[in-house]
């Protein structure tokens, strides 16, 4: 019987070490390349003619309708390499220094596996997911194959433990917003890459946060409304178009929880105009059905209605029936586009930088336009700066009264009755930063 060389034994254990540590990093880097795939970017690879494309529809194959078996072959390879690697590495170890080999091949396995088999492939993959899974596809399906009786077992068990364990998300609306919420976080890594701009990136993020804007959101609130009794003069109405520069506004009776149409100021000029020749006119002749929706409405349904009844505004309704407030076409049409700004219209600073850490701010602007202004992680039940300051001090402020709210002291600088309309807002800035 021949001996071989123990020389010749250890060249075998170390070139059979090299193979595993390639094995097993070939493995990562391909769970890695799977477990980030980008299903947009492989699916437009798989429908461009060209080289790649054979390769990328192979990879879009495997990872929409065999995921799982295609992460359990990586895990069950890794693990055998791994296994494997830890025993030759300890034999040829105890064979080189004795009885000390089994620590120190624990010391220097790990190290490289850690390093070289594991963080190195795997943030590689993690930067270029397609191309590496492109790379991987055609062995990856081989091994596949040979795996394929163990990883019938793994899968069934995996998936009664889920069943178990774990809820399966219900379709519908949870899942159109888990949908929405990794495509704006699509668009906002694009952004920071510069392929997007920032007026193509709001525009997007608008879009598909559209569908969760509810009137109540958008709303011009009661107190704001500039409307028309039913009973007003000709001489009345005309004042009230030409001191508001509105061009359509709701009509009521005794109050604004009895609205009785929509006036537009086309209808009014055309009946002024034709008036002194023909019998007067009165406010009921020109006066439009108005639409109504409630609080809760989505703008999308909002929108649906005003198209159908051929209108540019909607009057919202509260719980017991009376007026809210009106939404228009223009406000639904700025939460996408941003605001829309005409000739007539007087552009308003919400948020005015006044020097010294010290801002201005209107107090009808929107809570969360303010908390995001000043880079705070806040919250409030109330809509508008008005209502928060409100709520914080649990009356009606005067002018001149103040608080502190974390890093600001807001001090009440002008009042309309029960309204606070602007406040002067100090940021202290933190002694640690």
């Amino acid at each position: 019987m021949i001996l071989m060389d123990p020389w010749i034994i250890n060249l075998i254990a170390m070139g059979a070490l090299v193979l595993l540590f390639l094995m097993g990093t070939y493995f990562s880097a391909a769970e890695m390349a799977f477990s980030s795939l980008n299903r947009a970017r492989i699916k437009n690879l798989a429908e461009t003619e060209g080289e790649k494309t054979k390769r990328a529809k192979m990879v879009l194959t495997l990872y929409e309708n065999r995921f799982d078996e295609v992460i359990s072959t990586l895990l069950i390879c890794n693990n055998i390499v791994a296994i494997t690697s830890a025993t030759v590495s300890v034999s040829l170890f105890v064979r080189l220094i004795g009885d000390v080999g089994y620590i120190v091949s624990t010391v220097v396995i790990s190290a490289i596996v850690i390093i070289f088999t594991d963080i190195f492939p795997k943030s590689f993959s993690k930067e270029q997911p397609e191309r590496v899974a492109m790379s991987c596809a055609p062995i990856l399906r081989i091994l596949m194959t040979l795996c394929r009786p163990l990883n019938f077992g793994v899968i069934k068990m995996k998936n009664g433990l889920s069943s178990k364990f774990f809820t399966k998300p219900t379709e519908g609306e949870n899942e159109q917003s888990i949908i929405g919420q990794e495509i704006i976080y699509m668009v906002e890594e694009a952004e920071k890459d510069g392929a997007l701009n920032e007026g193509d990136s709001l525009l997007i993020t608008n879009a598909i946060e559209f569908n969760d804007v509810l009137a109540w959101d958008i709303l011009t609130p009661r107190v704001n409304i500039v409307s028309i009794p039913i009973g007003a003069s000709v001489e009345e109405i005309a004042e009230i178009f030409l001191e508001s520069g509105y061009s359509r506004m709701p009509v009521y009776e005794d109050s604004l929880d009895t609205i009785r149409g929509i006036v537009h100021i086309r209808d009014f000029l055309k009946c002024m105009a034709s008036s002194a020749s023909e019998t007067p006119i009165t406010l009921q002749d020109i006066i439009t059905p108005a639409v109504f929706t409630v609080t809760s409405a989505r703008v999308t349904d909002v929108l649906t209605i005003l198209k159908k009844e051929k209108s540019h505004m909607a009057i919202v309704a509260d719980e017991y029936g009376g007026t809210e407030g009106l939404v228009t076409m223009e406000d639904i049409l700025e939460q996408l586009v941003g605001d829309i700004w005409d000739e007539n219209d007087e552009i308003i600073e919400e948020f005015l930088p006044m020097g010294g850490n010290k801002h201005k701010v209107l107090c009808t602007a929107a809570i969360d336009k303010m908390f995001e202004y000043f880079d705070m992680d806040a919250e409030s039940d109330s809509n508008t700066v008005s209502g928060w300051i409100t709520d914080m001090f649990r009356y009606l402020p005067e002018v001149g009264e103040h608080f502190v709210f974390e890093k600001l002291t807001v001090t009440v600088t002008k009042t309309d009755g029960p309204r606070v309309e602007e406040c002067e807002i100090l940021v202290v800035e933190d002694d640690a930063d």
